[in-house]
Formats: C-alpha cells, structure tokens, sequence
C-alpha cells in the first residue's frame, strides 16, 4: 500500500536517500546534501502556507517508509503537472504508478484542476508506463536545454479530470 503525506523537517535524511544513485540519472544528476534536503523541505511547507496554493509535495511511503517524492505544481488556474522520483531500490512495484493516481486525485479535487501534465526523460521509458497506467496520456514531445545546450525531446503527457 502506497499514501502521501506532507513532507516533515525529519525527512531529510530519507531524501538524501531518495534523490542520489540511478534515481537521479535523468534530473540534476547530483546527489542531494542533507543540507539542501532541509531546504527542499523548508520550501515546500513554505508553499504548502501561501494562498492561493501553486505547489504540494508529498512523501510517497510504502509500509511507513518515505521511498519518494511526488509534487503537483498549478501551472494556470486549471492545468499542472506532475514530477515525482522514487528511491532506485524500491522501483518495479508499482509505487510511482499509485502515487501518481493519489496526486491526480488530490488535484482534481482539492487543487480544483481540470487538466495534468507530466513528462520525462527519453531514456526513462518506466516513468512513461507509470504514466499510462495512472491514467495519463502521451501527447507529444517538449523539448527541453541540456546541460551542453542541445535540446532533448521529452516525451509529454496528460489527463483531464474524470478520466
């Protein structure tokens, strides 16, 4: 069984877990120092107090261990889009798939959004099959800078609410 929760100053250290190793192959590509942990999480319970909300990040555990992290970002007054990452060895279970169906739920009711959006990387085709099976949909391509500058297609998803 998968639940999100909000994110608590106590894990840091699961997220310096989380975000290193293969897990980061296809984001900064940088472990995360627990220093940069406890502001990830200082800023994402400064978002959770603004009004209007634009961001919610949530803790992805399974049998009470924080494994992930997932987001939802209000892009406009009705779309946002989706990220999330899960630590390397807890890949293969289906978690990122449950995970993404709780957060499109959460935004299509409590963030009140009519559309999700989500990408990834080309070399990551699992994060497109967790995708579709959180109900999603390809849609295209964006492309997005590479740290050389050369553009990379990632491939570009989305859901309406009530699909």
């Amino acid at each position: 069984m998968v639940t999100l929760r909000a994110l608590t100053p106590d894990d840091a250290p699961a997220l310096t877990r989380i975000y290193s190793g293969a897990s980061i192959r296809h984001t900064t590509g940088k472990p995360l120092t627990l220093d940069q942990a406890h502001e990830k999480i200082r800023t994402a319970l400064a978002r959770a107090a603004e009004t209007p909300r634009a961001q919610w990040s949530w803790g992805i555990l399974a049998a009470d261990e924080m494994i992930g992290l997932i987001s939802l970002r209000r892009r406009t007054p009705s779309m946002g889009t989706i990220s999330y990452i899960l630590r390397e060895d807890t890949w293969g279970h289906g978690y990122a798939t449950h995970a993404a169906q709780q957060a499109a739920s959460l935004a299509f009711t409590t963030a009140g959004l009519t559309r999700l959006e989500a990408m990834h990387h080309p070399d990551n085709p699992a994060s497109g099959r967790v995708l579709v099976k959180a109900g999603f949909t390809r849609i295209g391509t964006s492309d997005r800078p590479s740290d050389d500058g050369t553009a990379i297609s990632y491939e570009l998803y989305a859901r309406e609410s009530g699909s």
